[in-house]
C-alpha cells in the first residue's frame, strides 16, 4: 500500500499526459478524415502524396460525379450523401487493391494515388472502376446508379512533376472526358496532345484545355460561368420502384 501511495504522484501526471495525448490524437485524426466517406481530406492527401508519386508506376486520379446536383435537388441531400458515401467506399478500396489510397477534395470531387504496373491496361482498369463505382444503390424510395468522369495521370510521362501539376493534368483529362461524354481520358505525355479514353472512338483528340497552365478551380469555374453544355449530366440515374 506505501509503495502505491509513494507511486501516485509519479503516476498521476503520466496518465493525465497519455489521456491529453490520446484525444488530441483523435482530434487530429478527425481533422484529417472525411466525416462522410472516412477517406482522407485535401490537406492529408497532399501532405501524404509527394513521397508516394516518387514510385515509378504511380499515377493519379481525379474524379467527378456526373449530374449529382440532380440527385440532391431531386431526392434530398440525404440521398446525395448516400451517393457520396458509397462512391467514397469503392473508391478506397479500389485504390487499396492497388497500393494506393484515395481522398475526397470536397463535394463530389475525388482524387486517388495507385501504382498501375506499366504493362496494365488503362482502359480495362479504368473501365473496371468505373462499372465498380456505378453499382445501383439502395437509396429507400428509389435506386441509384452513380457515374463518374475520371482524369488519369500517369507519373511516369510527366517526369520530375509535382503533386500540384500531375493533379492538374489530371482534372484537365478528367474534364475533357465529361466534355465527350466518356467515362476516362489519360493525361497526355509531356510534349504530346492527351488522347481520348483507350481509342474507343477511334482516338479522338483532345483541344482546349490541355496542356493549359490553369488551376483546376480556374477551369472548372470557366466552364461553369460559359454555360458549355457538358454531355451526359444525367446519369445518376433514379430507377423507381414499381408499387407493390
Amino acid at each position: 500500500m506505501n509503495l502505491i501511495l509513494q507511486a501516485l504522484p509519479v503516476a498521476a501526471p503520466a496518465l493525465g499526459w497519455a489521456t491529453h495525448a490520446f484525444f488530441l490524437l483523435r482530434r487530429l485524426r478527425a481533422a484529417r478524415t472525411d466525416r462522410l466517406t472516412g477517406l482522407m481530406r485535401r490537406e492529408e492527401f497532399t501532405a501524404r502524396a509527394p513521397r508516394a508519386i516518387r514510385h515509378p508506376h504511380s499515377a493519379v486520379l481525379l474524379l467527378d460525379l456526373n449530374g449529382f446536383k440532380q440527385i440532391n435537388d431531386t431526392h434530398g441531400h440525404e440521398a446525395g450523401d448516400l451517393v457520396i458515401a458509397a462512391v467514397g467506399r469503392r473508391l478506397a478500396a479500389w485504390s487499396r487493391e492497388r497500393g494506393g489510397f484515395a481522398a475526397r477534395l470536397g463535394g463530389d470531387e475525388f482524387t486517388a494515388l495507385v501504382r498501375l504496373a506499366p504493362e496494365a491496361d488503362a482502359d480495362a482498369e479504368m473501365t473496371y472502376l468505373s462499372a465498380r463505382l456505378s453499382t445501383p444503390l439502395d437509396a429507400g424510395r428509389v435506386t441509384l446508379t452513380p457515374r463518374a468522369s475520371i482524369g488519369l495521370c500517369h507519373t511516369g510521362h510527366h517526369p520530375g512533376a509535382g503533386l500540384s501539376d500531375l493533379m492538374r493534368a489530371a482534372d484537365e483529362a478528367m474534364y475533357a472526358a465529361k466534355r465527350c461524354g466518356d467515362h476516362w481520358r489519360p493525361a497526355g505525355a509531356v510534349g504530346s496532345a492527351a488522347t481520348g479514353a483507350a481509342s474507343t472512338a477511334g482516338a479522338t483528340r483532345t483541344t482546349g484545355t490541355a496542356g493549359m497552365r490553369r488551376s483546376p478551380q480556374v477551369v472548372r469555374g470557366t466552364a461553369r460561368r460559359t454555360g458549355r453544355q457538358v454531355p451526359h449530366l444525367t446519369l445518376l440515374t433514379p430507377v423507381r420502384r414499381k408499387a407493390s
